[in-house]
């Protein structure tokens, strides 16, 4: 499959060679070029603009760090409505808000394009491995016809329906909940500390008992071992998650008061120069309102 792949980050850059190991035909263009020469050099077709990029692609997938960086994708002048051709399937699959999605939904099909908002759960290095749980939201025939690009990403699929907006939501409302399970163990963590405790005892009882999950373990462990230049999702990400969170609250007219707690704490350690950490320096941040060094 012909495969364009436009946003080379953390994320990006693993899934794209991901696609070209797997055997797919694959340009790239991102806005930072030094981005496009690691995957150029393993094969891959590198584009000078947006237009360049997806000519004679099947898909253009499209992994960005913001709903401002999607809109600009697919709105400005030589963007993704102007270049691509009717039938033509975008699949934006980084984490977006639900009325940016519903927009960009609505241009597309007005234009006769198809998008199916395609959501990932996972870190960089579950990325890079094709170990990533993909939730797919378009039209069925769309999305059937993409199984080998899933395939060549994860472990297993989800399909969350024909509605974009499904996908979306789901993946928002994930983030939301990891978020606050990360912000309780730093609330945990310090109450440990605080008391003269065994942090790698509490983080034993709660990944070998109470709760036996990945997340808990790996985010556990960068807590407990304050690892927090282990990067996934930095605290920028993380707040831009929160707000992604609230709105979607928003709009859906209810309250999300776990949601406030956890923008809060990142926005603590966002002002104490934390922000390129790894977004489970909230638990910093509780450490220090805990009065703990």
């Amino acid at each position: 499959m012909k495969i364009c792949f436009i946003g080379l980050g953390r994320m990006g850059s693993g899934m794209a060679k991901r696609l070209l190991d797997k055997g797919h035909e694959l340009s790239v263009y991102d806005q930072v070029p030094a981005l496009i020469k690691p995957l150029v050099e393993a094969g891959a077709r590198g584009a000078k603009s947006v237009a360049d990029a997806i000519a004679g692609s099947d898909v253009i997938i499209s992994m960005l760090p913001s709903d401002a960086a999607l809109d600009s994708l697919v709105f400005d002048a030589g963007g993704l409505l102007a270049s691509m051709s009717k039938g033509m399937v975008h699949m934006p699959m980084g984490t977006h808000g639900v009325k940016q999605i519903a927009k960009i939904n609505q241009a597309h099909t007005d234009a006769g394009q198809i998008l199916v908002a395609t959501t990932v759960l996972g870190r960089p290095d579950l990325a890079a491995s094709g170990q990533l749980t993909i939730i797919p939201g378009g039209p069925a025939q769309t999305v059937q016809r993409l199984q080998p690009v899933f395939a060549a990403l994860g472990r297993q699929v989800l399909d969350a329906g024909e509605d974009p907006i499904s996908s979306t939501v789901v993946k928002v409302a994930h983030n939301f909940v990891l978020g606050c399970a990360i912000e309780v163990i730093g609330e945990g963590v310090s109450l440990v500390r605080k008391l003269g405790g065994d942090q790698k005892l509490f983080l034993d009882t709660l990944v070998k008992g109470l709760f036996s999950c990945t997340a808990y373990d790996v985010y556990g462990k960068i807590i407990v071992e304050e690892a927090y230049d282990k990067v996934g999702a930095s605290a920028f990400i993380g707040l831009k998650d929160a707000n992604l969170a609230l709105e979607a609250a928003e709009v859906a007219q209810m309250p999300l008061p776990s949601a406030n707690v956890l923008r809060d704490r990142l926005l603590g350690a966002i002002a104490h120069g934390e922000g390129n950490l790894d977004w489970a320096v909230v638990a910093r941040d509780q450490a220090r309102a805990s009065g703990l060094e």
